[in-house]
């Protein structure tokens, strides 16, 4: 278990909390693997996803500010874009005093932006607890066009920081990786294009969208190292065709770990206006610690009367290989010799002597009408902590042992065996005694959940901590296995975690009776811009709780493909966003994130990236925002939901 203890930021911390919770970190009985399957209609929502799926749409640009030493103190200027006569703006600085502000227009004039802001506010910009001061300011009447803007400070006060420009909606940037081949020593490329909307709200993108004069790309490893390249449009940089409006760029990952890369672009849009955008990646890079060995996988039958069998394919992996993520499809033929699609595979495997055996129930062959021969496909064997895929297969022959089943397809009902397996026998003689509701924070966060307003229930807590989802999966079943069965009310990451327990692990979720297994408030399923954004301003400040792609876009993306429609079925969620006042006023969550999120939001998750396909979606609401101290009260006091979430709860 050495991975667990320095893979991630932190966790050697998070080792002594759970310890104190009773937690152990041990191999065997306390931690068993589900051996999963399902059927050919979770093919297309299990795929290994198109980067083109997550990309980023970014109406914001962040700018690094460097303040210089002059007579009296420091200074810094730069020339901005005013988009639709409005300019908002969020200066973030780590500590020390506030810069003085001062605009000078197109025409010459110069406004002090503490006297002429209709709104200039202290904030802070973040996720959780990891947060960064922001000074906000708005100006809704100004003239379109290049502004200059000047800071100045005192010797006391900030001498880095960010400026966060808010752009127009009509134009955008959309950035994405290439592909998601993010082993050590890949060469990774990134995208860049403009993006707009019609009269009639149809995208344009590329060079219709309108022009980008000039493009770059930043990268920043784990170790601090910087990388910056031009981006260009000229068919030979990962961009598509040359003169198509789509710029790109490519970089090589030396080391392992999160890497920060961001595309900056200047330009103008269709309409002839400049504009400046950002976007902020978020990408793991992982040692390829394991490959595969062979062309073809063999199976064998289990001893026991059970029809299940273990499918090995043959692997090279370091004797003190940790478990991995797995998914591939099983494929075979009629009697007229037609590809007959049978079932997935997968789950988390440790390999063992050359060996990556994946449980299979041989039902699944006898219902889809499949002979042989038979092969993998689509095969992939991922990295746990962000589902980076190691080794791949786009075909592999399979041969299987003499079959027993004889039943007919219309007879054979799926059940739990041939969805998870076997259950394992420390669950069958339950060491837990009882049932409980656990209740679970999120990222960078602690026991948020009012817990007198929940019967029968536990808070789980493992404060303002960066895990993984596999991770914080495993801390929340260890701190379950007090109980023989629990149900799970999350916010935030919680629901996630809690999603990829039940997905991967027997735990006492799987005990539990009642409508509601699972229920969570604001989880970004999908995955939240602030992400990379926090990363970036990481990378200066060394902000919070640490990088965690799993909450990126692509990084969610990448976990979902692994998570099947029958678990995400056990999941009811919910989604907020701030309040609307009237159709001119500019409401939002957390003013510094809303620059950079897109409406409806909660000041962390946007709508459109809490839902979750194929789980409940029991609502939105308005009025209430991710934490405590954003605009509107936090959704997760909100005591009439609460109530039913807990009368609904399963146990």
């Amino acid at each position: 278990m050495q991975k667990y203890l320095t893979h991630f930021t932190g966790r050697t911390l998070g080792l002594s909390i759970a310890l104190a919770l009773g937690v152990t970190f041990t191999a065997g009985a306390q931690i068993v693997p589900k051996q999963l399957s399902g059927p050919p209609s979770d093919f297309q929502s299990m795929r290994s996803p198109d980067p083109v799926e997550s990309a980023i749409h970014s109406h914001s640009a962040m700018v690094p500010v460097s303040m210089i030493e002059k007579k009296g103190g420091t200074g810094w200027s730069s020339t901005i874009p005013v988009e639709d006569n409005a300019l908002r703006f969020a200066l973030l600085t780590p500590g020390g005093m506030p810069w003085d502000v001062s605009l000078s227009g197109p025409s010459g004039q110069k406004l002090r932006a503490a006297d002429t802001a209709k709104s200039a506010r202290a904030s802070s910009f973040g996720m959780g607890e990891a947060q960064v001061p922001a000074q906000m300011y708005s100006f809704p009447s100004l003239a379109s066009g290049n502004w200059k803007i000047e800071l100045e400070g005192s010797a006391k006060a900030a001498s880095q920081g960010y400026l966060l420009i808010e752009g127009s909606a009509s134009t955008g940037l959309t950035s994405y990786p290439t592909h998601s081949r993010q082993l050590v020593g890949q060469t990774m490329g990134l995208t860049a294009q403009l993006t707009a909307l019609d009269a009639s709200e149809k995208a344009i993108t590329g060079a219709g969208a309108g022009r980008i004069e000039r493009a770059e790309m930043e990268v920043t490893a784990p170790s601090g190292k910087i990388q910056r390249m031009a981006m260009f449009d000229d068919g030979r940089h990962d961009d598509g065709a040359a003169g198509d409006g789509i710029f790109g760029a490519a970089f090589t990952a030396s080391e392992a770990g999160s890497h920060v890369a961001q595309v900056v672009i200047e330009g103008v849009d269709r309409n002839g206006n400049r504009v400046l955008r950002t976007a902020e990646h978020l990408l793991a890079f992982v040692n390829p610690t394991l490959s595969l060995a062979g062309s073809r996988a063999t199976a064998t039958a289990a001893k026991s009367a059970t029809p299940r069998l273990t499918i090995n394919i043959p692997v090279t992996a370091p004797k003190n290989a940790s478990h991995y993520r797995s998914y591939a499809e099983v494929w075979g033929r009629d009697a007229r010799g037609n590809e007959v699609p049978v079932a997935w595979v997968g789950g988390m495997v440790t390999p063992e002597a050359g060996k990556f055996g994946l449980g299979f129930d041989e039902r699944w062959i006898a219902k889809s009408g499949a002979q042989a021969p038979f092969e993998l496909r689509n095969l992939r064997i991922e990295d746990p902590d962000t589902s980076v895929t190691i080794a791949s297969s786009a075909r592999m022959g399979l041969s299987l042992p003499a079959l027993r089943v004889r039943a007919k397809a219309a007879d054979i009902e799926i059940d739990e065996m041939m969805t998870m397996g076997p259950r394992p026998v420390e669950a069958a003689q339950a060491k837990g005694v009882g049932k409980r509701l656990l209740l679970v924070h999120g990222y960078c966060s602690g026991g948020v959940w009012p817990a007198a307003q929940f019967g029968t229930s536990s808070t789980f807590l493992d404060k303002n901590q960066n895990r993984s989802h596999d991770y914080f999966a495993r801390l929340i079943k260890s701190f379950g296995s007090t109980w023989n069965s629990f149900g799970v009310v999350a916010h935030s990451q919680g629901g996630a975690a809690s999603l990829h327990l039940y997905t991967y692990y027997w735990s006492g979720l799987d005990n539990a009776t009642g409508s509601r297994l699972i229920q969570s408030v604001g989880t970004p399923y999908k995955g939240t811009n602030l992400a990379g954004i926090l990363a970036k301003l990481g990378n200066w400040f060394g902000v919070g709780c640490g990088k965690n792609t799993d909450l990126s876009y692509s990084g969610a993306s990448a976990w979902l493909a692994g998570i099947p429609n029958s678990a995400r079925a056990k999941v009811n969620y919910y989604t907020t966003s701030f309040k609307l006042t009237n159709w001119y006023t500019n409401d939002y969550c957390n003013a510094a994130t809303d620059l950079v999120l897109s409406d409806p939001e909660d000041g962390t998750t946007e709508k459109a990236n809490g839902q979750l396909p194929g789980a409940v979606n029991r609502g939105h609401v308005e009025g209430q925002c991710h934490t405590a101290g954003m605009r509107d009260p936090a959704q997760y006091l909100n005591a009439s939901r609460n109530a039913t979430m807990n009368s609904n709860a399963a146990r």
